[in-house]
C-alpha cells in the first residue's frame, strides 16, 4: 500500500470509466469543504444542544433577561413570585386575562465611569415578557400585587376553593 492510498484525495476507488463518460470534480469532495463541513456541524450541535443558534449565543448578553418564577397553588389562591433586581415598579406590566397572567417589562442599565485619563460609558436595555397560564376562575377585584426588594409578589384569589384541576382516578382491570 503506498502513503498515496492514505489520502483521500488521491485515492483510485471511482469505479473504471466507460469511454464517452465525463470525469466530474465536485467541490464538496474537497478535503477543506469536508472539513467545513464538519466543523459547522459540530458548532451547530453544540449551540443546538443549548436552545441557541451561533450568532444568539454572541448576542444574547444583556438582552437575554428572564426573571426566576415561584408559583404556589394551594386551595384558596395562587401565589406568585417574580425577582426582578434591578428594576422600579414603573418598569413592569402585570395583566391577566382569562387565563393568562402576564408580566412584562423593560431593564435599562447605566454606568459611567471618569477619571483623568479616560471615560467610559455602559448601557445595557433588556426586555422580558413571562407568560403564566392560570389553571381556575380567579376573583379579578381582590387581586393584590406589591412591589418591594425587586421581588414582585401577586395573590391570586381562587373564585372557588377547592383544586382547580380536578383528579382523575385511575382504575386498572
Amino acid at each position: 500500500m503506498s502513503i498515496t492510498n492514505l489520502m483521500p484525495w488521491r485515492r483510485k476507488e471511482q469505479a473504471p470509466r466507460k469511454r464517452g463518460d465525463i470525469a466530474v470534480n465536485r467541490e464538496e469532495d474537497h478535503p477543506l469543504a469536508l472539513l467545513e463541513r464538519d466543523m459547522n456541524r459540530m458548532f451547530d450541535d453544540f449551540f443546538g444542544g443549548f436552545g441557541l443558534a451561533p450568532s444568539d449565543f454572541w448576542d444574547a448578553g444583556w438582552s437575554a433577561f428572564s426573571p426566576q418564577v415561584d408559583i404556589v397553588d394551594n386551595e384558596k389562591e395562587i401565589k406568585v413570585s417574580v425577582e426582578l433586581p434591578g428594576l422600579d415598579e414603573k418598569d413592569i406590566d402585570v395583566s391577566l386575562s382569562r387565563d393568562m397572567l402576564t408580566i412584562s417589562g423593560e431593564k435599562r442599565q447605566e454606568k459611567e465611569d471618569k477619571g483623568k485619563n479616560f471615560y467610559r460609558m455602559e448601557r445595557s436595555y433588556g426586555s422580558f415578557k413571562r407568560a403564566i397560564p392560570i389553571p381556575c376562575e380567579i376573583k379579578t377585584e381582590a387581586i393584590d400585587a406589591t412591589f418591594k426588594n425587586g421581588v414582585l409578589s401577586i395573590v391570586l384569589p381562587k373564585a372557588t376553593e377547592g383544586q382547580c384541576r380536578q383528579k382523575i382516578t385511575v382504575k386498572t382491570e
